[in-house]
């Protein structure tokens, strides 16, 4: 196994997910909600987001990548589109991790010709020194510094998704 060390504890994790929540909740007061979960690293602070709102959410997936090993390509593909539609919905995108901008740029103007009636996002993590593309983040769990994470759903080559810690490996 490689040196993972902890960067953001479960402790802190629930507890700003929580704040997250809250904040949602009163933004969204008496509507309903979906979410678009980025798959697969958004599974785990998606799940943890809606179990903390009391108003109705919904749940969709998309699959898009963008990534081989730590390496951005530059280049999106959607894997997994939505299963229903959009229209005239109040949506939340839920990342976990937002690196370069490029991915959620994409999917904002992708899901903007679906008709929403709102678009925001909601990311666990930001790394606003990798940013090449400016985005308007809605809520963001914690801002981080240039390092490859692991844990709570994100992964190295599909390893360490399970920790319930956000950790880096130490090189």
């Amino acid at each position: 196994m490689d040196n993972i060390k902890v960067l953001i504890n479960e402790k802190r994790l629930e507890k700003r997910i929580k704040e997250i929540a809250e904040k949602i909740e009163k933004d969204y007061e008496g509507k309903e909600i979906v979410f678009i979960g980025i798959l697969k690293g958004s599974v785990m602070f998606m799940t943890e987001l809606a179990k903390n709102i009391k108003s109705d959410v919904q749940f969709d997936f998309m699959d898009v990548s963008s990534y081989e090993g730590t390496e951005s390509t530059g280049t999106i593909k959607v894997n997994k589109d939505l299963r229903d539609s959009i229209e005239g919905k109040d949506v939340i995108i839920v990342e976990d991790i937002i690196d370069t901008g490029r991915t959620l740029t994409y999917l904002l103007d992708y899901l903007k010709k679906k008709n929403p009636k709102s678009i925001r996002i909601a990311t666990m993590l930001s790394k606003p020194s990798r940013r090449v593309l400016e985005l308007n983040v809605d809520y963001i769990g914690f801002s981080i510094e240039d390092k490859f994470v692991v844990g709570y759903g994100l992964d190295y080559d599909e390893k360490y998704r399970n920790l319930p810690f956000i950790g880096y490996i130490e090189q």
